[in-house]
């Protein structure tokens, strides 16, 4: 199947990473938000991506005209019809996840593949909301989905040998990135590992053995990590990383997965990381600690 269009549906954090990288890859990206005014917001976010990455000879003043000039907002689910493919990106919530693709089942022809970003969520029940269970799939990408080259496909208990094989060719093929085939289980493999890893830096965090400072230099410098893993939350967002531990715990039930309460203080603090400026370490507007 020849992908040139893709939808996504929902433009916050990670919707905004993953359409700016289609765009620079040459697809036409449709996406849509809930309010004009998100969406204005969204685009601004793009827009200022695109500056810094500017700033660091990353990228031309042309590149970044014609990468905007392939991302188009549109007002409802039923203009999307025309992509190959829709991504579904927004909040995990399941019950808003299973109404989008309702209402995508409603309005796009049986061959568009329906995907989701959840990390979490159960790609055989959001598949059961449609009347084609066999086209959805899941496609997690990892944040900042521009800069990381790894895509989990993750299968469902109907999802086509089709869709699997035009999924596969998409991310390797036609985005350059790699895939590794998943079979669903809440937290697939990047989010139960990566998770699990922040859970037990809280715990050292929490028993006083160490502080937040040295624990992620600890991993940053003797293990190569990017960021360590107070950081690697706080640009996650402590809230999506709450929410992946909670509804772990609730699918497996091991202890393993019950949420530090030290993140819960967090969250209920409003201290969610790069998003609000503050998590473990304070952040500007550009992301970059301060």
């Amino acid at each position: 199947m020849a992908i040139r269009k893709v939808g996504v549906v929902g433009v916050g954090t990670m919707g905004q990473g993953i359409a700016e990288m289609l765009a620079f890859k040459g697809l036409d990206v449709e996406v849509l938000e809930k309010t004009p005014e998100q969406m204005k917001s969204s685009m601004q976010q793009i827009e200022l991506s695109l500056d810094k990455q500017i700033e660091k000879w990353a990228l031309t003043q042309a590149e970044k005209k014609l990468v905007l000039s392939r991302i188009k907002p549109v007002n409802s689910l039923a203009e999307m019809c025309d992509c190959e493919i829709i991504i579904e990106t927004i909040t995990e919530d399941l019950e808003a996840k299973k109404k989008i693709f309702e209402q995508l089942d409603q309005h796009c022809n049986p061959n568009v593949i329906l995907a989701s970003n959840t990390s979490t969520l159960s790609l055989t029940e959001l598949a059961s909301h449609t009347s084609n269970p066999q086209r959805v799939v899941g496609m997690h990408f990892i944040y900042p989905a521009y800069k990381i080259d790894l895509v989990e496909i993750v299968r469902g208990l109907q999802t086509s040998d089709e869709t699997f094989g035009s999924i596969k060719h998409f991310v390797e093929d036609v985005i350059n990135k790699k895939s590794v085939m998943v079979f669903e289980s809440p937290g697939f493999i990047t989010t139960r590992l990566i998770c699990l890893f922040i859970n037990e830096a809280l715990h050292v965090l929490e028993e006083g053995v160490a502080s937040a400072e040295d624990i992620d230099n600890a991993m940053r410098v003797g293990y190569s990590f990017q960021h360590g893993p107070f950081e690697m939350a706080d640009r996650f967002g402590l809230d999506a990383v709450l929410a992946a531990l909670e509804r772990m715990f609730r699918e497996y039930g091991e202890l393993k997965y019950r949420p530090s309460i030290v993140l819960k203080k967090m969250v209920r603090a409003g201290h969610l990381g790069v998003k609000t400026g503050i998590g473990f370490f304070k952040y500007d507007k550009d992301g970059d600690r301060t």
